[in-house]
């Protein structure tokens, strides 16, 4: 893929920045872009340290997304590093451009939103990371877009006036929960066709007990299978 097919700026960028452009608040559009570029730079920086696939970096008025072309059931710990390191690269800057309130007041809102645990937001993978590392990873992605919910219902009740990120997050939170079915059976497919060797064992009697890093042996009316005779039978059916 050429960096050309990478990197997408959204329709939404070019119209906000002509608002700003016009009303001659082109200077703080400037300085809040350049924040969301620092923040996404830290999370391309991680992917290459890591050697992950970039499939795209889709740059936002109000943040960015940087989608990778990986395997689901990847490391939990580089999953980690890659999610914080653009907070990280905040910190960073806001060390270096401590004098600049403008810009330290655009770089503390929007790294402490970007925190907030909704989904497609850093914090959101943050505690995605954190719920696989004690829990299936089927119950992991259903529970992250239930606490998605529950912060988006509190920053309504709170009555933040967020409406037009809110809406491009809501939008963004549904297409998730249309493709959890799509992730699950990908993470299966997953562990069916590769041969993983990871330290974690754990005996499970469900398919929908699967963890992510752990290596199942399945227990069913006394018998024991592995996880590819299981995941055979399921997709057989």
């Amino acid at each position: 893929m050429t960096t050309k097919n990478i990197f997408k700026i959204h329709v939404l960028f070019y119209i906000i920045g002509l608002i700003c452009f016009l009303t001659g608040n082109f200077k703080n559009f400037i300085i809040f872009s350049s924040i969301i570029i620092i923040h996404e730079l830290g999370h391309i920086i991680g992917a290459l340290i890591f050697k992950w696939k970039i499939d795209k970096i889709i740059l936002l008025p109000f943040g960015g997304i940087t989608i990778f072309k990986e395997n689901i059931d990847k490391s939990l710990k580089e999953e980690f590093i890659i999610a914080i390191l653009g907070p990280i690269f905040q910190v960073i800057f806001f060390m270096l451009y401590k004098d600049n309130s403008i810009f330290n007041y655009y770089n503390i809102a929007i790294l402490l939103f970007n925190l907030l645990p909704i989904y497609p937001l850093d914090g959101s993978k943050i505690f995605n990371v954190l719920f696989n590392i004690f829990l299936p990873y089927k119950l992991s992605h259903i529970l992250s877009i239930i606490l998605s919910f529950i912060f988006i219902i509190l920053i309504i009740l709170y009555k933040i006036d967020l409406s037009l990120i809110l809406l491009f997050i809501v939008i963004e939170l549904f297409k998730e929960i249309i493709k959890h079915k799509y992730y699950f059976n990908k993470f299966l497919l997953e562990r069916y066709l590769n041969d993983y060797n990871y330290k974690k064992h754990k005996t499970i009697n469900d398919i929908k007990k699967m963890k992510k890093q752990t290596k199942h042996v399945f227990k069913i009316n006394n018998k024991f299978y592995t996880e590819k005779e299981i995941i055979r039978k399921m997709f057989d059916k």
